[in-house]
């Protein structure tokens, strides 16, 4: 089982944009950075993908009535 929440994507992401932001870097060690952050945004965007079919499909569960076990990241949608 994954330990990073969705909220860990976040963290991810600004941190690869810091990098990617240091004036110290350059030449092949910004190049790495750039790849390294190609590969993190790519990941990134898989996984908000995955999060959108999972919270349209809690979402109309919820619509008909049915409460699954709901995971915490979508807590919010069986609160309405």
């Amino acid at each position: 089982m994954a330990k990073n929440k969705i909220t860990d994507l976040n963290d991810h992401l600004f941190m690869a944009l810091e990098r990617l932001n240091d004036e110290e870097i350059t030449g092949e060690k910004l190049m790495e950075e750039i790849e390294r952050s190609k590969s993190i945004a790519m990941v990134g965007s898989k996984i908000i993908d995955s999060m959108k079919v999972q919270i349209e499909m809690f979402a109309k569960l919820n619509e008909n009535g049915y409460r699954p076990n709901v995971p915490e990241q979508f807590k919010m949608l069986s609160e309405k």
